[in-house]
């Protein structure tokens, strides 16, 4: 079973001791993520604006490793106001398609990072057979720079 590390410049950047995600297996593993951009600063100030981001966010983890949204199979949610729920729900519902992933949606301190109304974080499942292609590409870079 393949394990690495999934890193991409496209999404939100680390603020701790974490990665953006990681592959075990057929499956996918990204991180807890906010609408940051990948420079870090907050973007929005609505929940729609951030919930875009955030999942925004997320689909750059699965890009960087072959995968979409449509491989997503869990996903679990942190609001800094239940009451956002039904406004978040709708633009979830737009970006995600049925049958939707599995989901948890909590009310959550969010106060870390000011002004930040969700953070939220997936599970795909994605056979290895679609990165299949960048494992290969990888391996063979390492192989080149070894045989020099």
């Amino acid at each position: 079973m393949a394990k690495y590390v999934i890193q991409t410049k496209k999404g939100a950047v680390p603020q701790g001791a974490y990665s953006q995600g990681w592959r075990a297996g057929d499956f996918i593993f990204v991180t807890g993520t906010g609408p940051v951009d990948a420079a870090g600063k907050l973007v929005g100030e609505l929940i729609e604006e951030q919930t875009e981001q955030t999942i925004s966010n997320m689909e750059t983890v699965l890009a960087a490793d072959n995968a979409t949204l449509a491989d997503v199979v869990k996903v679990t949610v942190h609001l800094s106001d239940s009451a956002l729920f039904s406004r978040y729900n709708a633009v979830y519902a737009r970006r995600f398609s049925p049958p939707y992933p599995v989901r948890t949606t909590v009310g959550s301190d969010l106060r870390a990072l000011p002004g930040m109304l969700i953070e939220a974080d997936c599970i795909a499942y994605a056979p290895q057979s679609k990165s299949a292609s960048r494992e290969s590409t990888a391996g063979k870079k390492r192989k080149s720079k070894r045989a020099k």
